[in-house]
């Protein structure tokens, strides 16, 4: 394997088209897209792998399983993904939602073909990279085809609100203080173009955890703008997002809802709650007394929405391997509630579809420098080319001050940049 470094002769959104054009011929595609985001734990402007060596999928035992894998390959970059029914593993639970996109549980591998991007520079890491550089300078990116899919909800609103107060009776038995309650938009005979619906969808709705991923028939089209958890020099790193807001006509109007988001007890409630359960989760895998909430009630504004983020920080204990690491504090606590476990079992009554990959985790590990950075898999679609069947999920915070119609609402905000992507109304 030979590393070289081009000079970006076409403009890198150009360019990173054509890349994910060509890589179209292969089975295995990870790209990684912070949009000129990146914070100060992020490692990649922009990163495509693709073509696997060696893969890891497994449907039980994965965390041991997932050890052995990266103690087999210490390489700096291992792309893969994990489904949220992983819970099933780490807790007594079980899920007995319906699952018709058929992911596997847990995915990785070790790329033939690593790109990444720099300021005006392209360093691709390949048998031949010369060759694989001409190669994607001679793609043409496609016309953009008219893209046919009627969207379903698998909720009506009146359905929504019947499992909104179901959750709610929860809370006011003390069963619970908050669930991430979530829902199914889909589509069945779904014909779509992914590198295509996921150029669309980074253009509207860019994200610093943005990712495309693919194995076989199964694609990830992901504008995330969450970081699960991420480990930079024995340092954990977890950016929970609790607090939603829609964007404003204007500059005033912005600062006018951002001004509202800081006021709200609602949204202040929520955040605190899921940041008290990260600081618990990573207690489990933190040197004692390391534990601190850096920042609370971050404002970042999306093209659709500003959003209320906290971070929250820890040392690792070095008893603690990675993999244990992700065994201590997986899903990710603002897609589940608090407490969690109960938040789980109360999630999947209600639910009734296997949510999978969505709230689960797209990332990579680096066994040669010891880190890992991960997303929340959230304003995402999933597709299953073969089947053509296409989803996702949107879902927001229930707590006893929540109001069903604007939860309601706020689910539709969440799918509004995925539906502009696919050019598609919401069927009844």
């Amino acid at each position: 394997m030979r590393i070289e470094s081009f000079d970006l002769l076409d403009s890198k959104d150009k360019f990173h088209q054509k890349a994910l054009h060509w890589s179209g011929q292969f089975d295995e595609i990870s790209f990684f897209n912070s949009n000129g985001m990146s914070d100060q734990w992020g490692k990649f402007e922009r990163i495509l792998a693709v073509k696997a060596l060696y893969s890891f999928r497994a449907e039980e035992n994965v965390f041991d399983q997932l050890d052995a894998f990266l103690k087999l390959h210490q390489l700096p970059f291992i792309p893969g993904f994990l489904s949220y029914d992983l819970k099933n593993e780490i807790e007594e639970l079980q899920t007995t939602g319906k699952d018709q996109l058929g992911f596997p549980e847990a995915y990785f591998f070790v790329p033939a073909i690593i790109l990444r991007w720099t300021d005006d520079q392209v360093h691709i890491e390949a048998e031949d990279p010369v060759k694989i550089y001409q190669a994607i300078l001679n793609t043409k990116i496609p016309a953009t085809a008219p893209i046919s899919v009627q969207v379903q909800s698998r909720w009506t609103k009146s359905e929504y609100v019947k499992a909104f107060e179901n959750v709610q009776a929860h809370i006011q038995r003390g069963d619970i203080y908050e669930v991430n309650l979530c829902q199914e938009f889909f589509a069945e005979g779904a014909d779509i173009t992914p590198v295509e619906v996921y150029h669309r969808l980074n253009t509207i709705s860019p994200t610093p955890f943005s990712s495309f991923f693919k194995i076989g028939h199964h694609f990830i089209i992901s504008a995330s703008p969450e970081r699960f958890l991420a480990k930079r020099q024995e340092k954990l790193i977890s950016q929970p997002i609790k607090g939603t807001a829609k964007r404003g006509a204007n500059s005033v109007e912005d600062q006018q809802i951002i001004a509202e988001m800081l006021k709200s007890k609602k949204e202040i409630a929520e955040n605190v709650m899921i940041v008290d359960l990260v600081r618990n989760d990573l207690t489990r895998s933190a040197l004692p007394g390391t534990v601190e909430a850096t920042h609370l009630f971050e404002i970042q504004s999306f093209e659709q929405v500003h959003q209320m983020i906290s971070t929250v920080t820890c040392m690792q204990d070095p008893k603690i391997s990675n993999v244990d690491i992700f065994r201590n504090t997986f899903p990710a606590g603002s897609m589940t509630g608090a407490p969690k476990i109960a938040a789980m079992q109360i999630c999947d009554q209600l639910e009734g579809r296997k949510r999978g990959i969505y709230a689960g985790s797209i990332g990579y590990f680096d066994s040669v420098h010891d880190e890992f950075d991960f997303n929340v898999v959230i304003r995402s679609l999933l597709y299953n080319k073969e089947k053509q069947y296409l989803s996702f999920h949107t879902g927001g915070a229930v707590t006893n001050q929540a109001a069903a119609d604007q939860e309601y609402q706020e689910c539709l905000l969440k799918a509004s940049a995925i539906l502009e992507a696919l050019d598609a109304s919401l069927g009844s």
